[in-house]
Formats: C-alpha cells, structure tokens, sequence
C-alpha cells in the first residue's frame, strides 16, 4: 500500500491550543496514516510518554483540554484518532457487505498502537489512558503487552477479563456442561416492552445509515447524545445490576438498552423531550461541537460501528484466546463518572476488576460526571490522572 497523502491542508482547521498541535504519522507495517494531536514534543525524545486514545463517537479532539495540562506536568502525550475514525486513513472504508471485519480485531488495535509507539521513536509507553472504546482498546494493550504499556487508565468502561477456555476435557473429566451463553438480544425482544442492545443494534446494516442522517439534525443529535449520557440528565441515576439477562438490562436507559423498534436518533430525540440543549454548553461549547458535527458529516459512522461488529461476533474474537485466563500486570486504575450508566452495563464487571488487574490501584468515581468525565469535570479528572502516572 503506498503512503497516504493525508495532510493537514487536505482538512479544516481545527480550533486547538497553540500548545496542541497536529501531526499525520504514515505507518508502512500497518498502511495507516495517523492523525495525531501532540503535546509536549521534543526532537530528543526525553519525556515520558502518554498515549490517550478516545471512544465513540469521539475523537482524538475529545483531549484538546487535558493534552496541554499533562505536557505542562513533564509529559509527551500523543492523542491519535484511531482505525476508523476522524482523519486517520488507511483502513478498509468499504460499504457494511465489503468492509474487512479481521482489520478490526482486538489483537490488530494493540498491534496498532504498538506500530504507532515505534512510529513515535518510543519502545515504552508511561501511561495508556483510554476513554469509553478507547478503554476498551487501553485495556487490551495493557493485557496483551504489559512491556510496552507500563500502567493503564480505564475511564467509563471496566476491564472484563478474556473468558475461559473449555479446560481438562481431554478424558471427559470436565464435570458439569457449562450453561450456553445467554441470547441478549432474544431477551430482550420478548420483555413486555420489546428492547434491544445497543452494541448489537451498532453492529447492524441500517445503523450507520440511521447515525448519518439524524431527522433532528446532526448538530441536535450529537448534543442530545451527549447530554443524556452525561450529569447534565438528571434521570440519570445508576446502580449496580444483578445478572446478565433481558430483565435486569432493561433497568438501563434507552441509550444502552433501545426500544426495539427505534433507531439511535430516535431515542435521543425522545429523551430529549423538554431537555435544556444549552446545559452542556458549559463544558462542550457551539464551536467545539461543531468540529465533531463536521467530522462524523464528512466521514460517516460505519469506520468507528465495525468495532461493535466484531466485537459482537464471537468468530471475530477468537484471538483473544491467545490470553484466556491472563490478567493486566501493570499498574491499573479505573476512573469514570458517579452518574455513569458504562460503568455498570455488563454486571459484575467493575466490582471484579480487582481480581481481573493484579496491580489494581482502585475505582474513582468523579462526582457532578456522567460518561464524559474528561470534559464534565476536567479538573477534578486531571489531578486524579498526574497523581497516579506520577506514582508509577
């Protein structure tokens, strides 16, 4: 594959701190051009590194607040927009029917990332910290190469160790069958008031679509999105959930567990139903929100939903069986918003990350957040962040 062409002219400016600025990072091991943010740069290569990697339907432009604090604190910090999303380019673009499911695995993120720290001129990575997806995509690279990424930052989306192998079934002294996974979806279509899940609902044909073209308009669309899930909602009032299963899920709100029937821009127009779309202004303004209506108009929803495809694909996720049974080994946090929803939806998951994260260092739930805690309380956030690289 011959290197992108991509360049900061070929796109709009973005509205960032003269602190921040832009680089296109061409990777020949993986064919990805990376839009990178960079703060804290310097030709020798002396600062520690800190490797932020955003959620969906987000950015590398979610960090433009926090990037200029942690270089203030000594560090490089790398902000890239990844496969699928933003200006990065070099993936498999193609329709829903032709796009290459095996280009987003977990194992190729990690590989990703890994190509990108080298691509940096770095073989060590001080911090990975990772929002929503971006977690998700943080975790694995803490699990897959606690060398490389020597502590973890887990915001909104707790670590949920690979499953089990069938194990000691050679001479039939396995025991007990173990119980057949649960069918979600199935549950929940046959719940009085028919729901679905979000993940499976973002992995299907119509969902790209039904993102791009919102009745409300992109911009209302994105700030109702926004809104809902973030402290600003006050219906928002999460708790812990009992078991995986239709009735318990269906306790969440419409945004993670939909409606049957409804498509995302649905529910957010429903629930924003006598809503103040103003309240997040505060800390999302008109011109920040701009850039995001900007890019998801330019590029479509479908790069950044393949990650709900394959991760909702059992035969897309058979290469994590190379770790079944591992832990993250490297010094780990988890840090989310009190009003977050995330941090409860697959149950069980956050109260066992002590077990799933040998050196876990704890769960800080930032009040007056919701699922966007870098930006609803940035300050509060960033201490909580210095305070824990610095301790590594």
């Amino acid at each position: 594959m011959l290197p992108s062409t991509s360049s900061k002219s070929q796109f709009p400016p973005l509205p960032l701190p003269d602190s921040i600025s832009q680089n296109f990072v061409y990777c020949p091991s993986n064919g990805l051009t990376f839009h990178c943010l960079e703060a804290g740069y310097t030709p020798e290569r002396n600062k520690p590194l800190l490797l932020l990697l955003h959620g969906f339907p987000e950015l590398a432009f979610t960090f433009r607040g926090v990037m200029p604090i942690f270089a203030s604190a000594g560090y490089y910090v790398v902000a890239p927009d990844q496969r699928g999303f933003g200006r990065t380019t070099g993936w498999d673009d193609s329709t829903f029917c032709k796009t290459d499911l095996s280009q987003f695995t977990m194992t190729n993120l990690v590989r990703d990332m890994v190509i990108l720290v080298h691509a940096l001129g770095y073989k060590q990575v001080h911090c990975i910290i990772g929002h929503d997806f971006g977690a998700l995509a943080s975790s694995m690279c803490a699990l897959m190469r606690p060398d490389m990424f020597r502590s973890v930052i887990m915001m909104s989306h707790p670590f949920k160790q690979v499953p089990d192998l069938p194990f000691n079934i050679a001479h039939g002294d396995s025991g007990s069958k173990p119980d057949p996974p649960v069918d979600i979806q199935r549950e929940l279509a046959q719940l009085p008031e028919p729901r679905k899940h979000y993940k499976w609902y973002n992995a299907t044909a119509v969902a790209a679509f039904q993102w791009s073209v919102p009745l409300q308009g992109m911009a209302r669309f994105v700030r109702g999105f926004v809104h809902v899930k973030s402290a600003d909602y006050e219906q928002n009032n999460p708790h812990p959930l009992k078991a995986w299963k239709g009735t318990e899920l269906a306790k969440m709100p419409w945004y993670y567990i939909m409606p049957l029937h409804s498509s995302m821009p649905e529910v957010v127009n429903a629930m924003m139903e006598g809503e103040d779309y103003n309240k997040t202004s505060r800390w999302l303004t008109e011109n920040d929100l701009q850039v995001y209506v900007q890019e998801w108009t330019r590029t479509g929803f479908q790069g950044g939903l393949n990650w709900y495809r394959s991760g909702t694909d059992i035969s897309e996720m058979e290469d994590l069986h190379l770790f079944a049974g591992r832990k993250i080994e490297c010094p780990a946090i988890f840090i989310s918003g009190e009003k977050d929803w995330g941090i409860y939806q697959d149950p069980g998951v956050l109260e066992n990350m002590p077990n799933t994260c040998s050196q876990f260092r704890g769960i800080k739930l930032i009040k007056g957040a919701g699922h966007w805690p870098l930006q609803e309380q940035m300050e509060t956030v960033c201490k909580e962040v210095l305070d824990f690289v610095a301790s590594i």
